[in-house]
């Protein structure tokens, strides 16, 4: 089962829903509907996952953090170790800013929580689906204090951020906010290619593997000031 590539609010995105309570899937059914253009597909734990990825070639994997069997980090890691592995929005009630920072760690694009309004899921999906990453932005100031117990910030000392160009610079910023690549090469009047080089080279210089890497990285550094909205 395949989906065209999400490349906008029109395309058909496959969201692979993982959750261990069946209220939870049904309502999350109920939100991305086949009429607005997603097809979800479904599992019950996280050692599921695997399989049911390689079967539906989910654009996204919509991931809960606590499940019987396997939890949604270890799920995320697993996954992300397989080369071309969608991208992974964790979804989740509890506002556990440890189990969400490892999320982070684990390679997870973003998280949402459960109790999110219904367009906000619809546009986090989307945008994780185009390779942007989502950051919910009721805890993702805590989230990323506790993610810094783990990965100190280099605030005032990484000369890394030296290294990058006023271009890339606006690009990491941008990125900071959540934007996606087509809406990056909007606003600062270039193709979606240019875009696509500059994220290279800044992933580079910085020593960066994703997006949710480059939000952390520019909270940490300044780039985007906490509080602001990142969408």
């Amino acid at each position: 089962m395949t989906a065209s590539s999400p490349g906008s609010g029109t395309d058909t995105v496959t969201v692979l829903v993982v959750d261990d309570q069946e209220l939870v899937r049904g309502g999350l059914r109920r939100i991305l509907r086949r009429r607005d253009g997603f097809v979800v597909t479904e599992c019950a734990d996280g050692d599921e996952v695997p399989a049911a990825v390689a079967e539906f070639r989910p654009h996204v994997v919509l991931m809960d953090l606590r499940m019987k069997r396997v939890g949604g980090i270890d799920a995320t890691r697993m996954l992300r170790a397989v080369g071309g592995a969608p991208p992974v929005l964790v979804l989740t009630t509890f506002d556990d800013d440890q189990l969400l920072s490892g999320a982070l760690r684990a390679g997870a694009a973003g998280f949402i929580l459960k109790d999110a309004p219904a367009e906000d899921l619809i546009r986090a999906v989307r945008t994780v689906a185009c390779g942007g990453a989502w950051l919910d932005p009721a805890v993702t100031g805590r989230v990323l204090s506790a993610y810094r117990t783990v990965r100190p910030a280099r605030t005032g000392s990484d000369t890394r951020l030296s290294e990058l160009t006023a271009r890339e610079y606006q690009v990491l910023e941008l990125i900071g906010r959540g934007r996606v690549n087509s809406e990056i090469a909007h606003e600062l009047g270039v193709s979606e290619v240019t875009v696509k080089s500059h994220i290279g080279r800044i992933f580079s210089k910085l020593g960066l593997r994703d997006r949710a890497a480059a939000i952390v990285f520019a909270f940490d550094q300044g780039v985007v000031v906490p509080g602001e909205s990142t969408l």
